[in-house]
């Protein structure tokens, strides 16, 4: 769970909860699943808030 600098390291936006529930999901992924989508770990920040954006 490496995404809790993301989660403590910035203020709480109004999608907060829109932000960890995407986090939550990419996180659940197994590491088959991100290969076959291409995406890393790294990259689940940036994923996370552009999902989170859209739901709103």
């Amino acid at each position: 769970m490496g995404f809790f600098t993301e989660l403590f390291s910035r203020r709480r936006a109004p999608d907060d909860l829109r932000y960890r529930a995407a986090l939550a999901i990419l996180d659940a992924m197994t590491p088959a699943e991100r290969a076959d989508i291409g995406i890393k770990p790294a990259d689940f920040p940036r994923i996370a808030r552009e999902m989170a954006g859209r739901a709103g």
